[in-house]
């Protein structure tokens, strides 16, 4: 190896640990600031100074495992919440005109997730991560969702589960790391034609009352604007509601009604 391409090299680790170091600090400063907690009380439970803990939420220095752990126990969180950082992917190139390939959902790491909560008037998003194959021909997968609540601080929540691939459907199963009755079950469409978004069916229970309830939800290889477009994109519609009430079942169609261009 040259020393130009050594150099090449040591450049992109430090820089993808100072992405890390920046995200991780952005985590700390959202958790403490949504727990009502200043710099001096996080410090003073962690042992370090005022100005070591400054340094941690502007990515300033890294944080070794152990006094990150001990900080996810002073805001109550997982040690994932702090720690979920994800490299950016490439972007979706669509296939070449002409070539037989299966649809990108196969093929995707990461999927944007994106459904309605008419309870609180917003559209919530969320990132699945897809990883390596189980020995049950599933795959590994994880589900953060963004969440609002009525008084408007944010949080997220975070899912373990698999998904599990067929040629029509694509089957994700989520369990919620806090409260293991949450089971989300989510389909979506595995689409013939190649298209960068499909629709599908969320099933669990309210995380705020504990019922049992089910959402229209999209899903997309790209992030999608959060806009009314979309937010008409996850709404249902007369047909669905007229259809629902006549065969008293909840079904999602996936047909491409030109209406969204994803």
């Amino acid at each position: 190896m040259s020393d130009q391409e050594e150099g090449n090299g040591y450049f992109k680790e430090t820089s993808c640990m100072n992405e890390i170091n920046v995200y991780i600090g952005g985590q700390i400063r959202k958790y403490r600031k949504a727990n009502s907690m200043t710099l001096q009380q996080l410090a003073d439970v962690i042992h370090k100074s005022r100005a070591t803990v400054c340094k941690y939420e502007n990515g300033e220095i890294s944080i070794d495992i152990a006094t990150l752990y001990e900080i996810s126990q002073a805001l109550q969180v997982s040690f994932g919440q702090l720690a979920s950082y994800q490299p950016p992917l490439p972007p979706y190139t669509p296939p070449t005109v002409g070539t037989l390939q299966r649809s990108p959902f196969f093929q995707a790491k990461r999927l944007y997730f994106y459904f309605y909560d008419g309870r609180y008037n917003r559209m919530k998003d969320g990132v699945i991560n897809i990883h390596e194959k189980e020995e049950n021909g599933s795959y590994r997968a994880t589900l953060s969702i963004c969440s609002v609540s009525g008084n408007g601080r944010s949080s997220e929540s975070y899912y373990n589960g698999s998904v599990l691939y067929s040629d029509m459907l694509i089957r994700f199963s989520f369990v919620n790391q806090y409260n293991p009755l949450e089971e989300d079950l989510l389909y979506i469409f595995n689409p013939l034609e190649f298209r960068t978004h499909t629709d599908g069916l969320l099933c669990g229970i309210s995380s705020a009352d504990l019922m049992p309830c089910a959402f229209k939800c999209l899903v997309a290889l790209e992030k999608q604007e959060l806009n009314e477009e979309l937010r008409k994109h996850l709404l249902f519609t007369k047909t669905e509601l007229q259809r629902w009430k006549k065969l008293n079942m909840l079904l999602i169609d996936n047909y491409e009604t030109g209406s969204r261009q994803v």
